[in-house]
């Protein structure tokens, strides 16, 4: 949440170029990340037992491979940024390349607190890399670093996160590598590479094609955009995803099946994610003046097509997980690199010059791609499709009513002629917030007793629907 609130203070100090560069430079070190990553952080997640000599191995196969490509980074920063003809990519892209010299001890450091379910250590290291961010960023920002004041603060990130894992010390932390019995670790490893490349590759090119075919400031309009509709996932993702993984692949190791696990987080998530995606779409110039300016108002029209494929990654969001805790993390590779091609080729064809056409264009991509989730879930995970469109009815529901109280409530608010954004949203939430949760309660989803529980204990009087069956 608070690094969602530096890049609104942020984006109000910095240009939609600068944005851009940075864009551009950030999901090509993703790419990087994917390689220097090589499934290490799952391997130490999923794997049955866990010995501090194998801790060791996987230090030693995350820093063998991370220094690697942090010096390919640097080597190839000024070919990159002549390519796209933005000479202000070259130092953005050395700086985020030495932010890697740090990265693999605090990445299995993170993996094994996350096995551990240890949130409150995760909590104080998020903190303290927060801290760094948030100062670096906005400071460097103001006294004219442009898009390089994202790039230093997210090496200050990464080295003060280091140190918060030294104090923290988690269960079976290696601080020596060792390059013994990694045959387990780069069997594993290979295996989620294909599948994280064609994630990164997937989620960069939106960004590397508009910036090759458009501008730096269509990427960063583009961004502005998309970064709109993942509010949801700012402010909850590291929540509905924090141990996934690990609870996923230690009900496999017991023999329980995963259809019910998945078809309960997914109804979850989905029927908080997709109303907010819905509206969204209602209010999007109101939510970008009133959260980044009117500078940034040309990134609304784009909202529409990006968040209709956010709500369909959505859907899927935690299949990813459940494969490789099944021991298949390849299968996630196949819709995502089916989603990569369909994105250059739609991408190309239906580029007419604006954000509106592109954003369209990655979301066709995106819808065509579902299918194969489906056909997978189906044959690995033992969920069928009519059990899954069943499960997911409900959540629709509730986002097209909200979507509907929203336009109405929208025109309302505008004849009272309130002049903030901000205050017009504000206003409307009243009237949405009582739809959804009075839909959930019509519909008896799962989620309304999970909100009763939660307003209980702020001690606001909403009684359980599984209560009132009770009685």
């Amino acid at each position: 949440m608070v690094m969602f609130v530096v890049s609104l203070v942020v984006a109000r100090i910095l240009t939609p170029a600068e944005i851009g560069i940075y864009s551009i430079a950030i999901v090509l070190v993703n790419i990087a990340h994917v390689f220097r990553e090589f499934g290490v952080s799952s391997y130490l997640q999923r794997a049955d037992r866990l010995t501090k000599p194998q801790v060791r191995s996987a230090l030693g196969v995350a820093y063998a491979i991370t220094w690697t490509v942090a010096v390919l980074v640097w080597l190839a920063s000024d070919w990159v940024a002549g390519w796209f003809g933005y000479p202000e990519i070259g130092p953005v892209l050395r700086i985020l390349a030495v932010s890697f010299l740090f990265i693999p001890f605090s990445a299995v450091a993170l993996a094994l607190l996350t096995r551990e379910f240890d949130a409150k250590k995760l909590a104080i290291s998020t903190a303290v890399g927060t801290v760094a961010y948030s100062a670096t960023a906005i400071g460097l920002a103001l006294v004219g670093y442009g898009a390089a004041s994202l790039a230093w603060a997210n090496l200050a990130n990464v080295v003060s996160t280091g140190f918060a894992y030294i104090w923290l010390r988690p269960l079976h932390m290696a601080y020596l590598p060792r390059f013994r019995e990694t045959r387990d670790i780069l069997r594993f490893g290979s295996g989620a590479l294909l599948t994280n490349l064609v994630h990164a590759g997937n989620n960069a090119l939106p960004d590397l094609i508009l910036g090759k075919i458009g501008s730096a400031r269509q990427v960063g309009l583009l961004s502005r955009a998309n970064s709109t509709v993942s509010i949801f996932m700012y402010v909850a993702g590291s929540a509905i995803t924090f141990g996934s993984q690990t609870y996923l692949a230690k009900a496999h190791h017991a023999g329980e099946s995963l259809e019910p696990l998945l078809h309960r987080a997914i109804g979850l998530v989905t029927a908080i994610g997709w109303p907010l995606l819905a509206v969204t779409m209602i209010v999007a110039e109101d939510m970008v003046v009133g959260l980044y300016g009117e500078t940034w108002l040309a990134a609304a029209p784009a909202i529409a097509p990006l968040a209709l494929m956010a709500a369909i990654d959505l859907t899927f969001h935690y299949h990813t997980a459940a494969f490789n805790a099944v021991g298949r993390p390849y299968l996630s590779s196949m819709p995502l690199l089916g989603t990569a091609l369909f994105r250059i080729g739609l991408g190309l064809v239906l580029w007419n010059g604006d954000i509106v056409s592109f954003g369209w264009a990655m979301m066709l991509a995106t819808l065509a791609s579902s299918s194969v989730w489906l056909i997978l879930q189906r044959r690995h995970l033992g969920c069928g499709t009519l059990s899954f469109a069943r499960l997911l009815l409900p959540s629709a529901v509730v986002a097209v009513v909200c979507a509907g109280v929203a336009y109405v409530s929208q025109l309302a608010i505008a004849q009272l002629g309130i002049g903030w954004p901000i205050v017009r949203l504000l206003v409307l939430g009243v009237p949405v917030t009582a739809c959804w949760l009075a839909m959930l309660r019509i519909l008896r989803h799962p989620l309304f007793d999970e909100v009763a529980m939660l307003a209980g204990k702020l001690g606001i009087p909403l009684r359980p629907y599984a209560s009132e069956m009770q009685a």
